[in-house]
């Protein structure tokens, strides 16, 4: 291998082709051989912090496995670098797709192909894994069980595709200067960003010096997706702002990791961001004057220069858990008339 980074897209490679004709087997062994037997595991609200690969999967994947029995990876983005803090990370983003057979977290099933958008993230040492940092969008998953428990989204609900470009799957060697442009412009646009609004109005952020004019913002299901500078404003900026002014005022109080490769750059934290809902409230909940932390899991590509597409997960379960709303109660409410269990559909057959 001609670098670090290229070495580790190669260490969870295997796993990554285990999970594509998901086999519990193979991607057993896959996780065994490449995450430490103590590895801290990161996992979205409701599976929580977890440890090593053997609790990984029989918490997280064998349900998901035994609802989807055709489960499949696909990955559309594979990035590696070096963070601020000289940590290595490779981040991936994709789908996990099957046919929803069987209720998985009380979700009903639906017989039909099913798709899940998740971002990963993997810190590694000495060719281990040491820390997963995940994000898997489970409210997508409801949505498309039309059991959906939460307010509506603003922005547009539907598949979020891959990079437009197709070169998400970054090979090797790692260019460190090329990487090093793409981060800088991420940052430099971040600082922007948090001028608004306590420095002025929508203009001190600059965004066409940053965005491309047909960018694409991919929000998680419960917002949804933005096209161009005024989508993004409209389905997400204003009324998070709205919600929650005092954003990106306790930078101090939580650990960013960002990395680039080539023209991508990515962004992990657990949490990422720290603020409190106030004002007009947020995704439909009413103000309570209560701070929150926020996982972030994010992903931008740039085109020339500018950012031209940029993926974006939250953990909104865990957001609406911290706001006092249980999210899987109301959906069993709502779906309380529904006849729970398998549908006995020939999965993969004739």
């Amino acid at each position: 291998m001609s670098d670090v980074h290229s070495a580790n897209k190669a260490l969870i490679a295997p796993l990554r082709a285990a999970m594509h004709d998901f086999d519990d087997v193979r991607v057993q062994a896959a996780l065994n051989g490449a995450l430490a037997s103590d590895a801290t595991i990161h996992m979205p609200h409701p599976f929580g912090d977890l440890s090593g690969p053997q609790e990984l999967y029989q918490t997280c994947y064998a349900p998901l496995l035994k609802a989807m029995p055709d489960l499949e990876r696909r990955d559309w983005i594979v990035v590696g670098g070096r963070t601020e803090h000289g940590d290595d990370w490779i981040g991936c983003a994709g789908h996990y797709y099957g046919t929803l057979v069987a209720p998985w977290l009380d979700i009903p099933p639906t017989g039909h192909l099913t798709h899940m958008r998740f971002h990963e993230f993997y810190r590694i040492i000495d060719g281990l894994v040491v820390e997963v940092q995940v994000l898997w969008d489970i409210p997508e998953v409801m949505r498309q069980a039309k059991a959906w428990p939460m307010a509506p989204s603003l922005g547009l609900e539907f598949c979020v595709p891959g990079p437009a470009t197709q070169d998400g799957l970054v090979p090797g060697p790692w260019d460190e200067a090329r990487s090093k442009v793409s981060c800088d412009h991420v940052l430099e646009m971040l600082a922007y960003l948090t001028k608004h609004p306590s420095q002025g109005g929508p203009g001190v952020m600059e965004m066409q010096r940053f965005w491309h004019p047909r960018m694409n913002w991919y929000g998680p299901a419960g917002i949804g997706t933005g096209r161009g500078i005024a989508g993004f404003r409209n389905w997400h900026q204003i009324p998070f702002l709205n919600g929650m002014p005092d954003r990106g005022k306790r930078a101090g109080e939580i650990t960013h990791h960002f990395f680039g490769d080539a023209d991508y750059a990515a962004v992990t934290g657990w949490p990422n961001m720290i603020q409190t809902v106030t004002h007009d409230g947020w995704m439909g909940i009413a103000p309570s004057d209560k701070r929150i932390s926020l996982r972030s899991l994010d992903f931008w590509r740039l085109e020339n220069g500018l950012i031209r597409e940029n993926w974006v997960l939250v953990d909104l379960l865990d957001a609406y858990r911290q706001l006092g709303v249980d999210v899987f109660a109301r959906l069993r409410e709502f779906n309380k008339a529904r006849v729970p269990g398998e549908i006995p559909f020939p999965v993969g057959e004739i």
